[in-house]
């Protein structure tokens, strides 16, 4: 072993444990220095920390990858000695030893973190530790006494897995051949829940979605060869993991941790940070896991304890992840009655706002995962039984982070044909009169909460309960007139505060359209074609940028105007201040006609009209004939 390119210097006396390193090319003074002294000339003095205390304990082993400059250059009279420490000499006896146990060590470590032979000899010691313990068990059943070596032993060789991470497609697929993978889960039920916690450990670490990094930042030409290794190696730890029953095993310990011991509560966790990894790189895990485990209803019972900590705010955000785009996942937690029980969890923050960020986190997730239920029809006559447009119209008056997230949610529950009896009950509920409060930005203040969501997403989910409800509500019910006279009442100041918000979407619209006319110029310039699918991919930015939020302003602007003249009137007026005119409000309405319905193109015909669509359209002829 080369020492030279293993050890620096230990720091002067101003550096107190910082460390640094002999320079690169010494000086000839340097080295006379540290040539091999005269038998009259005493060793140099050791080296201090600043505190007047030996600091021979702060050599270091430098990283491996640490290349030594070349010394050519040499001067005549350097001479290292047989062993070839720092140039030879000036080491006393203890420094001595310390370099003889940094060898013995950086030996072994470098052998077994970077050789498959290693590797296999690890291995083969974990599977003689895990026989070896089982026999103890079965042996020694009623005296831990005789098996707690052996406990001892199989505890220390799980966790020498931890550093396989670094080069997942030479280790993994060696986990997998030699059968440690499959042991690895059979300890999951092992009955020392240390031992379990160990592999959840191990495990959390091996499928964490940043494994490999090491490798990738290596630099090579083939970075996206090697990231395509990792993740078919990843994948084949996963297909045996799941064939040994994972998922029910790592349930099985949930029910069986004690949260109020440290060591289990950090073993929850950890669990939940493997169902993360699992379900980030195979999102279709999700409906495999609740059809074959317990999971689902474990966290939503988690999630309604009353006292808060890390593990509930984590259960939710799992609850999160399988419920995005799964139709049977919330199908089934709708069976568990999760919108009631979400709800309730929700209903503590009508009153009060969450303590800290992590805290703040968990609410969001769970008014995400009430937005995930509501996407469904059988989601929202749940939240219509479980009264939930009066909670957030409560939510709503107060001056709390939950009142923009009362709004998202409305939203959610009154959109589409299946929202229609929510929109009838927000009015009846004394909705409107909440609602047009957030409408007009009364009670915002100057200066907004940490944690509050942005004006311009706030004034979308605004936009979109308002299209609902003109599009829902029928022509000449009380409802409905309540909605119109709104807009009448106050000299038609919601008119003005309509096209204020237009005009904010048209602002940040205009930003990305520059930017897509300048891509599609450049691509003709270039010869390229542009497919529909670019055209999409453009559309869906321009949707994001502000294109939604000034579609349903306009929506609404139309629906207005055609149901008193007198608003009719006064946008025309406001709008000629601007030098516009009607012609944008219709031109902006047709490009939504167009994009209406272009999920269900590919039904075929026979396909019911698109009702909105039919609305759209009728918007453009009224507008149009004035």
């Amino acid at each position: 072993m080369d020492i030279n390119k293993m050890f620096n210097l230990p720091a002067g006396a101003s550096a107190g444990s910082m460390k640094r390193k002999m320079p690169d090319h010494p000086t000839e003074d340097v080295l006379k220095r540290f040539k091999p002294a005269d038998e009259a000339m005493p060793p140099p003095p050791v080296p201090t920390n600043g505190n007047g205390k030996a600091a021979s304990r702060s050599a270091r082993v430098a990283d491996e990858d640490e290349e030594p400059e070349e010394r050519g250059d040499r001067d005549d009279d350097y001479d290292p000695d047989d062993e070839g420490r720092f140039f030879g000499g000036g080491l006393n006896d203890e420094q001595n030893q310390i370099l003889d146990i940094f060898d013995k060590a950086g030996d072994e470590g470098e052998t077994a973190s970077l050789t498959l032979p290693a590797l296999r000899r690890q291995l083969a010691k974990f599977e003689r530790a895990v026989a070896r313990n089982a026999e103890q068990r079965g042996k020694y059943a009623d005296d831990p006494s005789r098996f707690i070596e052996s406990e001892s032993d199989l505890d220390a060789t799980i966790k020498q897995f931890l550093p396989l991470t670094q080069n997942p497609p030479l280790y993994y697929p060696e986990l997998v051949r030699s059968g440690a993978a499959a042991l690895l889960a059979g300890l999951l039920s092992h009955e020392n829940t240390d031992i379990a916690i160990d592999v959840i450990e191990v495990l959390q670490e091996l499928t964490d979605e940043d494994v490999g990094a090491e490798v990738d930042d290596d630099g090579d030409e083939d970075d996206e060869g090697t990231a395509a290794r990792t993740r078919m190696a990843m994948a084949g730890l996963i297909d045996e993991l799941l064939s040994h029953s994972i998922f029910e095993l790592l349930v099985a310990n949930l029910s069986r941790f004690d949260e109020a011991e440290d060591a289990d509560r950090q073993g929850v966790f950890q669990t939940l940070g493997i169902f993360e990894n699992l379900l980030s790189f195979m999102p279709p895990l999700a409906e495999q896991v609740v059809a074959t485990t317990t999971l689902l209803p474990w966290l939503l019972g988690r999630v309604k304890r009353e006292e808060y900590d890390s593990n509930k705010q984590y259960a939710s955000e799992i609850l999160a992840i399988l419920l995005q785009d799964s139709r049977d996942v919330a199908l089934r937690l709708g069976e568990l009655g999760g919108m009631d029980a979400q709800l309730t969890v929700l209903a503590q923050y009508r009153k009060t706002d969450p303590k800290d960020s992590e805290e703040l986190e968990f609410m969001e997730n769970i008014f995400n995962c009430v937005c995930s239920l509501l996407a469904q029809p059988e989601g929202k006559t749940q939240f219509l039984e479980a009264e939930g447009v009066e909670l957030m119209i409560i939510m709503m008056k107060e001056k709390l982070l939950a009142r923009s997230r009362a709004i998202k949610v409305l939203d959610y529950a009154l959109q589409t044909e299946d929202g229609a009896d929510a929109c009838e009950r927000f009015v009846e509920m004394l909705g409107l009169k909440t609602f047009f409060s957030a409408f007009m930005g009364k009670g915002e203040g100057k200066k907004r909460k940490t944690g509050a969501t942005p004006t311009a997403e706030d004034d979308e989910h605004l936009l979109g309960i308002l299209v609902s409800l003109f599009t829902s509500l029928a022509s000449d019910t009380p409802a409905r007139i309540r909605l119109v006279a709104k807009f009448v009442e106050a000299n038609y100041e919601k008119v003005e505060r309509l096209l204020e918000m237009r005009e904010a979407a048209e602002a940040r619209l205009k930003a990305v359209d520059r930017d897509i006319d300048e891509e599609r110029s450049i691509m003709k310039d270039n010869g390229d074609e542009i497919d529909d699918e670019q055209e999409d991919e453009w559309y869906l930015r321009r949707m994001d940028a502000g294109l939604a939020a000034l579609q349903n302003a306009d929506y609404v602007l139309a629906m207005v105007c055609m149901e008193d003249d007198g608003a009719m009137t006064h946008a025309r007026l406001l709008l000629a201040r601007k030098s516009k005119t009607f012609a944008a409000v219709i031109a902006v309405l047709k490009e939504f006609s167009r994009h209406i319905g272009d999920d269900d193109d590919d039904d075929g015909g026979g396909a019911e009209p698109n009702t909105q669509k039919i609305i759209v359209d009728q918007l453009v002829e009224f507008l149009s004939g004035i």
